[in-house]
């Protein structure tokens, strides 16, 4: 842990090698996509957007084989380490593996630990903990991706292991900026079905939390799941709401208006690319 104005941070080295958790891959990086992310990490950081940081690069003279473009054209690059820290690197798919698996003991334990440490909000002897913690990570998912949208930004994988459960951007891969507004914006070359396109982040946000909820079940009584899927329900409005809000502010607009949506909507589609 790096300690910094009384806060505490979880440092972590991608790219530096093989580790328990690369599965079949060399657990490199290359200079490019370290570049990237170290660059992109700190923009979003001074936007406001909740992020991982970047703390240093290191270059290596190793050479790292990478098939840029998915294209079968394997080149040798240069590679680097990015040092990068964040509150916590837990994300949805560390809950969902385990409940996947049935380790239904160690789950909740884990999940124990990350309320505890990084969710003061919810009550560790509350019986309904697990569900004020699911809440909070349904709304504040709800507003990291209408942040995203409000700046353009397209993560390109969107699974439930680059989902933090502290609802933080983290694992910068194939992400991009629109130029323009476009909804099918695709960052990732190999994603080829625009499973992630930049118009549908808000609907994979909602797969990805519907899995964590899947996986909190078993820990959940019958009440609780109601009133969890409830929540899940509230998902959408809450995106749409804040979503409304950054735009008028973006655009200046005061107080309530029926036609704000309207306005929004249109300037939007005039903005599409010819």
């Amino acid at each position: 842990y790096f300690c910094r104005h009384g806060e505490r941070w979880e440092l972590q080295l991608k790219g530096s090698g093989k580790t328990p958790y690369s599965r079949n891959g060399d657990g490199r990086a290359v200079l490019r996509s370290s570049v990237r992310e170290f660059l992109c990490s700190e923009a979003m950081h001074y936007l406001g957007i909740p992020t991982s940081r970047a703390a240093s690069l290191v270059v290596s003279d190793d050479g790292v084989w990478r098939d840029q473009f998915y294209n079968g054209n394997i080149k040798k690059e240069r590679g680097a380490i990015v040092l990068r820290l964040a509150k916590s690197w837990f994300r949805i798919g560390s809950l969902e593996i385990l409940a996947h698996s049935g380790e239904m003991d160690l789950q909740r334990r884990l999940l124990d630990f990350i309320i505890q440490e990084h969710f003061p909000s919810v009550t560790m002897n509350d019986s309904n903990k697990y569900l004020e913690f699911f809440s909070t990570v349904v709304s504040e998912t709800a507003d990291l991706i209408a942040l995203w949208m409000s700046v353009g930004f397209a993560h390109g994988v969107c699974n439930t292991d680059n989902f933090s459960l502290l609802s933080i951007t983290i694992d910068y891969g194939p992400f991009g900026f629109m130029d323009s507004y476009d909804p099918n914006f695709v960052p990732n070359t190999s994603d080829d079905e625009g499973r992630y396109k930049i118009g549908n982040q808000a609907n994979v946000g909602l797969f990805n939390l519907s899995k964590l909820l899947q996986a909190l079940k078993p820990l959940l009584d019958a009440r609780q799941k109601q009133l969890a899927s409830q929540i899940l329900k509230g998902y959408s409005e809450r995106y749409y709401t804040r979503f409304t809000e950054l735009f008028k502010t973006k655009l200046g607009l005061l107080g309530e208006s029926e036609d704000d949506n309207y306005l929004i909507a249109f300037l939007l589609k005039v903005s599409l690319p010819c």
